[in-house]
């Protein structure tokens, strides 16, 4: 396994160079430049607007260069006009073209938001996707089967972010009742800070958790009618202890799959319940900047998040051969 997970991180290098080119350019072909952005706020808010030396401004910003020398002095090959090197080479993502503040601190401070939220909301999913995705398999075809199939079915099919809207409006004109829109940190005040994220996290675990169930489900199916099992059941073997010791850990390797990508939540945030609980995260921030067309800031994010992508693949792939000692890696 050892030279195996080395193959794989080699391989991680030249993946990392492509999705620097490929983050780079592409936040560049969206219509409407961040020079366009700036030209028409400064025009709109500024009696001088219409007389900003505008070769100057794409001067400052750094856009009057080529589209190779911008991307080698982002990625931190090439030396700024100071002659220094500073890039995503030196662990320096840039900075951001509007809020003069580096794209490193601002990940820092939004991404303990998103990892609250997303931590949160994994825990919620995999506390409700278990139970019922085991009883279910174990009880197949009884009453408490088909209502944790539906309940599972239900979860996939209530838009997460229309059941956000409805709880966020409709107690407001009702009960005049709204969930906090301001952040409050966890240091300050841990229950006010843990009653802000409960309700996006629930709306986001339980949207989760409903293919987590039927997976589990099924897995637990496909093991629970394999010969060993049915020994085990014949030893005496209590029926927890042949599900848990037994059939779980063999079912766990496509389950595992599926809660890989989940992870992704705890660092990418999630946009759309941001957006509506005005919870300050990596979605939000991502979102702010497209509409600014914040060069660096969308190119860090991107590269943070495929970068991310990228490790937890590995340790999902790895961890099969734990999961499954049949699972060799020659």
């Amino acid at each position: 396994m050892r030279a195996y997970a080395i193959r794989r991180l080699v391989l991680i290098i030249p993946t990392l160079i492509l999705v620097t080119i490929i983050v780079f350019l592409l936040v560049r072909f969206i219509p409407g430049s961040a020079l366009d952005q700036m030209v028409l706020q400064m025009a709109e808010y500024s009696e001088y607007g219409k007389e900003l030396n505008v070769d100057l401004l794409k001067k400052q910003l750094g856009l009057d260069q080529p589209l190779h020398i911008q991307y080698g002095r982002w990625a931190g090959f090439l030396p700024q006009e100071d002659g220094k090197f500073k890039g995503v080479l030196q662990f320096d993502l840039g900075e951001s073209l509007w809020m003069n503040r580096s794209v490193n601190s601002l990940i820092a401070e939004r991404l303990p938001v998103s990892i609250e939220l997303g931590l949160l909301a994994l825990i919620i999913a995999l506390a409700m996707a278990f139970p019922i995705g085991i009883y279910s398999a174990i009880r197949q075809d009884s009453l408490a089967d088909y209502t944790g199939r539906s309940v599972a079915i239900l979860m996939l099919s209530v838009p997460g972010f229309w059941l956000a809207t409805m709880i966020f409006v409709y107690p407001s004109i009702w009960w005049g009742w709204t969930p906090s829109v301001r952040l409050i940190p966890f240091v300050d005040n841990p229950i006010g800070n843990l009653g802000m994220f409960i309700i996006p996290a629930f709306l986001m675990g339980a949207s989760m958790s409903g293919g987590l169930m039927r997976m589990i489900r099924t897995m637990m199916l496909e093991v629970l009618r394999q010969d060993y099992v049915r020994t085990a059941y014949s030893k005496g073997l209590k029926e927890r202890t042949v599900v848990i010791n037994h059939a779980l850990k063999n079912a766990f390797v496509p389950i595992i799959t599926m809660i890989g990508p989940m992870l992704l939540l705890l660092v990418s945030g999630a946009v759309i319940m941001e957006q509506i609980f005005s919870l300050p995260g990596m979605g939000q921030l991502m979102i702010t900047a497209l509409n600014r067309r914040d060069y660096p800031v969308i190119s860090g994010i991107n590269l943070m998040i495929g970068t991310i992508v990228m490790f937890v693949i590995l340790a999902v792939d790895l961890s099969y051969a734990w999961l499954d000692p049949r699972i060799r890696y020659t």
